[in-house]
């Protein structure tokens, strides 16, 4: 590790993005303070777990920890927004049962010490600003944020990418959330004003420039979790493997939906079930759609992106069949409006945010009156975000 080029990173990050003052009062000589970003994701949805591309981006909402080195073998967490703490200690980490907060952060803990890491006790407060609940990859934050700390306090010398993978290890193991890598990923390798075009297979990446002239994110939160989302994500995932194995049987070299194309579909599943060909045709879509969006942001054309962002909509609503009538509701509300360029949902689906692309001087109007519209047509509270595409994982102080 280049520690003078990590310290310059470091001070920069510390000049950029300040520490929040409810942790003023945990911070003593020796603490370490890091910061780590929510996650969106552009285009790319549910092509994580077949292979494909995800195009996420860093925001301005971010989780924050410090971390105090102790003398004995006591872990003394507490959470700011939650006015909650939790004890436990390094001989025997022991997870919540009462709230899920802990183990995001005693999760990756455990990684350290799976990596032969001596972990003595330690004081740790955390808070954000992260909307809970969102689909914003809050958990993730949290993780990489603790990831990154420990790195620093115990001079592990460990790369951006290793921390990752351990910060979803932990997730997937200790927490017991079997997530893909591209939430941790985006949170710690976030650009600011680019967009990351990563490769779900070979974990290759580049940046992609993301221009936000004139232009606000806007997240508009369906203020809903519909119960279906982890059973159907479930099957999602299984009809998406047997359109795979009816595809091998006649092209042995097709590995996952991202080695398929619409012909082989159309030619080996179609016939077979109706529904399999569905959800595999718009996972094959998406990821089409995902590698011309990156070029019409290479050119800036931005019309022509958000055009494709109704377009994996249509796809997530009608094929893969994982929207909700909420969502669709806001997205079908907005769809017309020249002041949005582009809007679908976001996430794993059944409820959570549509990730809307507007012109920056129409966003008052248009969240009172779709606001006003919810209400009357669903009868739920809306609530609204605005984003921006930030830095990644800071060591802060």
């Amino acid at each position: 590790m280049n520690t003078e080029m990590t310290k310059a990173g470091n001070s920069a990050a510390a000049q950029q993005y300040k520490v929040p003052a409810s942790l003023d009062n945990f911070i003593k000589e020796n603490s370490i303070v890091a910061r780590s970003p929510g996650r969106i994701n552009l285009i790319g949805e549910h092509t994580d777990y077949n292979n494909g591309f995800v195009l996420p981006a860093a925001i301005d909402k971010a989780a924050y920890i410090v971390i105090t080195p102790r003398n004995d073998n006591e872990i003394r967490l507490h959470s700011v927004d939650m006015k909650e703490d939790y004890l436990t200690n390094t001989t025997a980490l022991k997870k919540s049962k009462q709230s899920s907060w802990p183990n995001y952060i005693l999760g990756v803990i455990e990684q350290f010490v799976l990596a032969g890491i001596v972990v003595n006790g330690f004081d740790a407060a955390l808070t954000g600003d992260i909307p809970i609940g969102a689909g914003l990859s809050s958990s993730a934050a949290v993780e990489c944020a603790v990831a990154l700390a420990m790195n620093e306090l115990y001079a592990c010398g460990f790369d951006k990418f290793s921390l990752v993978k351990m910060a979803q290890k932990a997730e997937n193991d200790f927490v017991g959330v079997q997530c893909g890598i591209m939430d941790q990923f985006a949170s710690m390798f976030g650009r600011q004003n680019h967009v990351i075009r990563l490769d779900c297979r070979s974990l290759e990446f580049e940046y992609v420039p993301f221009n936000m002239e004139g232009i606000k994110i806007l997240l508009l939160d369906t203020n809903v979790k519909h119960s279906l989302g982890t059973s159907e994500y479930n099957v999602r995932r299984k009809q998406c493997e047997t359109g795979v194995a009816w595809i091998q049987r006649h092209i042995p070299e097709v590995k996952s939906l991202r080695d398929a194309t619409i012909e082989m579909l159309d030619k080996y599943v179609l016939h077979d079930d109706i529904l399999i060909y569905q959800r595999c045709k718009y996972v094959v879509e998406e990821n089409n759609r995902l590698l011309q969006a990156c070029k019409d942001l290479e050119k800036g054309d931005m019309a022509a992106f958000g055009a494709r962002m109704y377009e994996t909509h249509y796809g997530l609503s009608k094929l893969y069949e994982v929207s909700c009538p909420e969502l669709d509701f806001l997205v079908a509300h907005v769809q017309g409006n020249p002041a949005v360029l582009g809007s679908r949902m976001m996430g794993g689906g059944f409820g959570g945010c549509t990730i809307n692309l507007v012109k920056e001087d129409a966003i008052g109007e248009l969240v009172k009156e779709t606001a006003a519209a919810y209400k009357a047509g669903m009868h739920k509270t809306l609530k609204a975000h605005i984003a921006k595409i930030e830095t990644g994982s800071n060591i802060l102080r």
